[in-house]
């Protein structure tokens, strides 16, 4: 792999991940597409999970009210489609399409109306509501913190929904926005240094080369440096948060050179070829300092966040990601990927950690373009990136030399260490994560 050289300072904030420090996640080469099955043919083709969410995009518009969310079969390669109705033709179509077909009971448009009744009557700080089409129902989750009166409500919320229309589960975790950190990019306040993550990096509308990072980061401080006392290299351009939790942060320095890749540790990267929709079922990848390079599963989308607020109210955030892919704080602001190079979303927060599990959030990477007139990719994309598979497996047995690694990363100290660093091995640019505010 070969990069070109940029600045030790620059090179310390110009990519968007973060080393991988004692990675548990294995990348696995992705099969293509197979060719089986001819167009007419009802059998379910075997796809990629990519290419699950191109042809669940294509079904959607082609059923109509009778499509109910899909989801990837991650075992058998396919695409699960829920039809609802009695429309026996609306199921061959999607069949003839290459899916397989499941009948189900609740239709888009009543657990999109189930959503706005949670919305509407339990928006309480610490719980989260999203559609999940393996069940055909809305999944609401309760942290640790919503006891008492609280919990009554958004039961009684639930039980109001009717019989199969939505579960209601406890988190042992608390919501919260990943607020530590270890690789970073810092900020000085009125509060003291506050600390977040590199996303990816971009081109901002106007040319100028750019990253995306959390929207909670981005309202928190307007200027950023790769370095804990050193001078600001770049300057919030867009933040939003609550509502949605993205940022856009252009380069002080237009000559910055900021390769569209994700460091999977040891020199190797993943290059960032484009945005990707995430697909429930779909396996994803989530770079952090703290817990380095992590993967599991989407298990929701369009998922809305209630996280409490610094200021004792709720921070409602909606349209995120919900994945089972685990997180600490430190991890929040990285990036969320697939194998094969797309950008599928920007660590916003979750409940638990990587001992116990939980569930963690994205913001989407396509909403975030959209939100911000942005692109992806900048420079010469961080070179070739090397054999993916290889470079994940090194990750993981690097554990040990990766200062901090399973920490919290709250000592500013140690993050500078990482920050410099990062165990040694990391000869491209460092990637940051988390937030955290230093006195």
């Amino acid at each position: 792999m070969s990069h070109k050289r940029i600045p030790k300072r620059k090179a310390a904030i110009a990519a968007g991940g973060v080393v991988a420090l004692g990675a548990a996640a294995v990348l696995l080469p992705n099969a293509n597409a197979s060719q089986d099955g001819a167009a007419g043919d009802a059998t379910p083709r075997t796809l990629r999970a990519a290419d699950a969410s191109g042809l669940s995009a294509q079904l959607a518009t082609a059923l109509g009210d009778s499509f109910a969310g899909s989801y990837y079969d991650s075992a058998e390669r396919r695409l699960v489609v829920n039809v609802v109705g009695g429309d026996s033709g609306m199921a061959l179509r999607a069949k003839k399409a290459g899916a397989s077909v499941r009948q189900v009971g609740n239709s888009t448009a009543a657990l999109n109306s189930a959503a706005r009744t949670l919305k509407a009557e339990a928006s309480i700080p610490g719980t989260s509501w999203a559609v999940d089409p393996r069940t055909n129902r809305v999944v609401v989750t309760a942290d640790s913190t919503v006891t008492g009166a609280r919990w009554n409500r958004l039961r009684s919320t639930v039980r109001g929904l009717g019989s199969g229309m939505a579960t209601l589960k406890k988190s042992a975790g608390t919501f919260k926005t990943f607020a530590s950190g270890g690789d970073a990019i810092f900020a000085r306040t009125q509060g003291g240094t506050v600390r977040c993550s590199l996303g990816f990096n971009v081109t901002a509308g106007d040319g100028s080369p750019a990253f995306l990072t959390a929207g909670h980061c981005g309202v928190a401080a307007e200027q950023w440096s790769d370095s804990q006392n050193g001078a600001p290299v770049a300057t919030v351009d867009q933040a939003t948060f609550p509502g949605s939790d993205l940022a856009l942060v252009t380069y002080d320095d237009p000559g910055t050179q900021a390769p569209s890749a994700v460091d999977v540790g040891n020199g190797q990267s993943v290059e960032i070829t484009g945005a990707a929709e995430a697909t429930v079922g779909a396996t994803v990848f989530r770079m952090g300092s703290t817990t380095g390079l992590r993967n599991g599963t989407v298990t929701g989308l369009d998922a809305t966040v209630n996280f409490q607020s610094e200021t004792g109210g709720v921070d409602t955030v909606t349209g995120l990601i919900q994945t089972n892919v685990c997180a600490e704080p430190g991890d929040s602001g990285g990036p969320l990927f697939t194998q094969d190079g797309g950008a599928v979303g920007l660590t916003s927060g979750g409940s638990g950690d990587c001992t116990r599990g939980g569930e963690t959030f994205f913001q989407p990477v396509t909403t975030a373009l959209q939100a911000t007139g942005a692109t992806l990719g900048a420079g010469d994309g961080g070179g070739a990136a090397g054999d993916v598979g290889d470079a994940a497996g090194d990750a993981g047995d690097a554990g040990d030399q990766q200062p901090g690694a399973g920490q919290s990363g709250t000592d500013p100290s140690g993050a500078g260490d990482r920050q410099s660093g990062a165990g040694g091995h990391n000869s491209g640019p460092a990637y940051g994560s988390g937030r955290t505010r230093t006195p």
